[in-house]
């Protein structure tokens, strides 16, 4: 990879240096642990990504669903200001409790998951369900581990209303932003409104400005 770099004239791609995080030592802690975390959600029998994220190497025929370099933004994202020990370990952590989290997005929707007529599994919704999950990790829904999948899936149900509103057919229109990033925030808000009210009393999630 290195030699392809050096022997390149154009920018190289963000996956590609995604994909070196793991080996080098002047990248924070966080963005290894990120980069860690995109590798198992690639490679992982159990993950509910597996050969849907378009990275480098990648021979999968399956259709990709969100490039290496913008999941890989989203999950260092919720992971920047978090402390981080033992890489192993919290990756191992943090991957089961964004994977529970995913399958239990992909039981709400239902017939919408990986279906080419609604835009559930494109790249802004997929950003959107993970700053979801981050939000409720940080108010504590994600413990305790051991019925967590079956508490988000009765938690994330409420979505299943929502999946006329992600059809292709004008899902611009419905969504309308200057660019990608305001997108993935209305999209992130809509996907928190019908379940703000299924939390704890003394929870609250506060939506995106």
């Amino acid at each position: 990879m290195f030699v392809v770099i050096n022997s390149t004239a154009t920018r190289i791609s963000k996956s590609h240096l995604v994909d070196l995080y793991e080996k080098v030592s002047w990248i924070s802690p966080q963005q290894r642990l990120a980069a860690s975390i995109v590798h198992m959600l690639y490679s992982r029998s159990d993950s509910p990504l597996r050969y849907r994220i378009s990275r480098l190497g990648g021979r999968t025929r399956k259709d990709k669903w969100i490039l290496q370099s913008e999941l890989f933004h989203e999950v260092h994202r919720w992971l920047e200001n978090e402390p981080c020990h033992s890489l192993a370990r919290e990756a191992e952590r943090r991957y089961q409790i964004l994977s529970d989290f995913l399958f239990a997005a992909r039981e709400a929707w239902g017939e919408a998951w990986d279906n080419h007529q609604y835009m559930v599994t494109c790249p802004v919704t997929i950003r959107a369900m993970i700053r979801v999950c981050a939000q409720l990790t940080a108010h504590g829904q994600h413990e305790p581990a051991e019925d967590r999948l079956h508490r988000w899936m009765e938690l994330l149900q409420p979505w299943n209303t929502l999946i006329p509103e992600f059809e292709v057919t004008n899902f611009h229109q419905r969504f309308p932003a200057k660019g990608q990033a305001e997108r993935i925030r209305i999209i992130q808000n809509e996907l928190l409104r019908p379940i703000k009210g299924s939390l704890p009393k003394n929870k609250t999630l506060t939506q995106t400005p």
